[in-house]
């Protein structure tokens, strides 16, 4: 029997731009719609962000979270939602004291950066092992807010995706079960290319799936030009995928892609010349343990 593999889109992400990716979704009817044609075109699993409507920059607020989950939810009441909780952790020093947080900082309390997941009991959301620099702000989850942070998601039903970026991570995630404050079998997300994290090659990939935990179900993606390739790699490995306008504004070199659909329709095509085959939103439920 072949075995199934669960496709997430990422949806919008918080760092790309329109400037980069002309046909990136940024007000929640946007975000909503790719969300759903992404669905249409096999994704099991929508990873979503919200962005600010004025100034297209990544957002926390409540209001847009419900807006996208009730439109996502008006159409299509199979497909998982996946809450990112990434927002709140970067911290950019001041060039006159570093101490000090300069303008775009916005590391905030924990309690907060899981608000809406207790809200909207999404699926899924993620939870960011990473401490480490992105272009000039640092990103910055300490073992205290993750603990605070798991407890919370796990209080409201919802099965963290744990995101690492680095072996670092996974060293923390491996203790963070071994003192019962993650809960297994978990569901693991590996991210590569991001500068100075973990470099996008089959090596590296392969040596972080020989550190997870037994029984892990887990998936890896590519940041740009590894998107592709590192979507091929992880299923090779036997994970599961992810593609999306927040990893990847091309649908080949030099070509921006339209929509996210478009980029799952392409991930399905490679998976299903490999010999592979998507999962539906039920499948991927069972595979991931998601009873509700």
């Amino acid at each position: 029997m072949t075995r199934k593999t669960i496709l997430t889109a990422a949806i919008t992400g918080n760092l790309m731009t329109p400037e980069i990716s002309p046909h990136l979704p940024v007000p929640p009817e946007q975000i909503a719609r790719q969300a759903l044609d992404a669905a249409s075109a096999g994704a099991a699993i929508v990873h979503l962000h919200v962005r600010d409507p004025e100034t297209a920059k990544g957002s926390m607020r409540l209001d847009l979270y419900e807006e996208l989950v009730a439109r996502i939810r008006a159409e299509n009441s199979d497909v998982l939602l996946n809450l990112t909780t990434g927002e709140g952790g970067r911290f950019i020093p001041s060039d006159d004291d570093p101490k000090l947080a300069a303008a775009g900082s916005t590391l905030c309390a924990p309690e907060k950066r899981v608000a809406h997941v207790e809200a909207l009991q999404p699926d899924i959301c993620t939870l960011d092992f990473n401490t480490m620099w992105s272009g000039q702000a640092s990103v910055i989850n300490s073992p205290r807010n993750l603990e605070i942070m798991a407890g919370r998601i796990y209080d409201a039903g919802v099965k963290p995706e744990i995101e690492v970026f680095d072996s670092g991570d996974l060293h923390m995630v491996k203790d963070f079960v071994a003192r019962g404050v993650l809960r297994t079998p978990l569901m693991v997300q590996m991210v590569l290319g991001v500068r100075f994290g973990a470099v996008a090659n089959p090596a590296t990939m392969a040596y972080l799936v020989s550190q997870l935990p037994e029984g892990t179900e887990w998936a890896a993606f590519g940041i740009g030009r590894a998107a592709f390739p590192m979507l091929a790699q992880a299923w090779l490995l036997g994970g599961h995928i992810r593609i999306g306008m927040e990893d990847t504004a091309h649908i080949a070199k030099g070509q921006h892609c339209e929509s996210n659909a478009q980029l799952v329709e392409k991930a399905a095509r490679i998976i299903g010349d490999l010999g592979g085959a998507l999962a539906t939103p039920d499948q991927a439920r069972a595979i991931l343990g998601i009873t509700r």
